[in-house]
């Protein structure tokens, strides 16, 4: 997303959490300006924050603009204090690991809590679900020639926030490189909303025969995130790795919104959620895809032991708006009948920092693999 959508979307406050506040129109000049917030593009007019970036660069004027992360260490790429709001992030890493993706842990800290409200793997994050870099583009996400991962949700705080990127590999981290742009404001608007990044994984989810072959209540589903609070889902990413041969979809989204006993929202097929279609063009036609939100950036060995994908799909038109409880949820298979490997992230916003998330799992368990049953 370009910087001038972005603020063009934070002035008309549509899918980044009423931040339209930070923004002020210019004042009206008589009868000749009557109307121009109509016309006159946001980037023309006064903007009420200050530019601010944090970044690895060399403190002493060298060209040394990365930082080394020892195997096992932590390190701080972001902290500020006050309001603000970070509005993109950029890495590029180089490591003596081909699974560093996989390996190396994202989290952020939302106004001075001591747990994250942000946690996954960072290729993960990035809609790299299963380790390996893809190039592509979405409205959010982007994988760019040279390893260069790109993060454009919008992510407010009050009081304060911190990044840390963990090294749970047994190898260093040689150079990561990074660049945080975000802005410094007196204050933000009262309907402001924190990010959320929940990482999920079923490895494998487990096969099912339920009664009829049919799933009314999507108890047994797989499910990308569950909160309690007042907000909107933003999307999700997915990785798939088959366990067996066939289409691996035909799993209903199924989304709980303040009742958890029974979804409000569901859909017609996995592959249906992520907006392709029949199976996106079967075993011997299956084409990868990138779209501003929604995509299946990686198909490889479609429907076959050890096929992969790795899907998107964000809800910018419409975030699925909740007031005190959601559940995002898919079956696996047609019916839960399926046991592949899933590893996912759910991205959403709410209006307290959340952080009751589910333990993550050890990096040996994080990395994709077939399953043998």
């Amino acid at each position: 997303m370009s910087r001038r959508l972005f603020m063009k979307s934070m002035v008309s406050g549509v899918g980044l959490a009423g931040l339209s506040g930070l923004v002020e129109p210019a004042v009206a000049q008589g009868p000749a300006a009557a109307g121009t917030s109509e016309w006159l593009p946001a980037y023309a007019r006064s903007q009420q924050y200050r530019s601010r970036k944090q970044s690895s660069h060399d403190v002493t004027g060298g060209n040394a603009d990365a930082w080394g992360i020892k195997a096992g260490d932590s390190k701080e790429i972001f902290s500020a204090t006050g309001s603000g709001v970070i509005s993109h992030i950029w890495f590029t890493i180089a490591a003596g690991t081909a699974l560093h993706l996989k390996e190396l842990v994202l989290r952020a800290y939302w106004d001075g809590r001591d747990k994250p409200s942000i946690e996954a793997p960072i290729g993960d994050f990035f809609g790299l679900n299963l380790g390996d870099y893809v190039l592509y583009e979405s409205e959010y996400l982007a994988c760019s020639p040279g390893q260069s991962l790109n993060c454009y949700f919008a992510m407010p705080y009050r009081k304060g926030a911190r990044l840390t990127v963990t090294n749970e590999s047994n190898r260093d981290v040689g150079a990561f490189y990074s660049n945080i742009d975000y802005l410094e404001a007196d204050a933000l608007p009262a309907d402001a909303l924190y990010f959320h990044t929940q990482y999920r994984q079923g490895t494998p989810t487990v096969a099912q025969q339920l009664a009829g072959g049919k799933n009314v209540d999507g108890a047994t589903n797989y499910v990308y995130c569950e909160t309690r609070g007042r907000g909107h889902l933003m999307g999700v990413t997915l990785g798939v790795v088959q366990n067996a041969e066939g289409w691996w979809g035909e799993g209903d989204d199924m989304i709980f919104v303040d009742d958890p006993s029974q979804p409000v929202i569901i859909g017609t097929g996995s592959e249906d959620y992520f907006l392709g279609s029949w199976n996106f063009g079967g075993r011997q036609n299956a084409h990868a895809f990138a779209y501003h939100q929604y995509g299946a950036p990686l198909i490889q060995s479609a429907e076959r032991t050890g096929g992969r994908y790795c899907l998107y799909r964000f809800h910018g038109d419409n975030p699925v708006t909740f007031s005190k409880y959601l559940k995002h949820t898919m079956e696996h298979g047609h019916a839960n009948n399926r046991a592949d490997n899933f590893y996912s992230c759910a991205y959403w916003y709410q209006d307290q920092p959340y952080t009751d998330f589910p333990a993550l799992p050890p990096v040996a368990q994080r990395l994709p693999t077939v399953s043998r049953g």
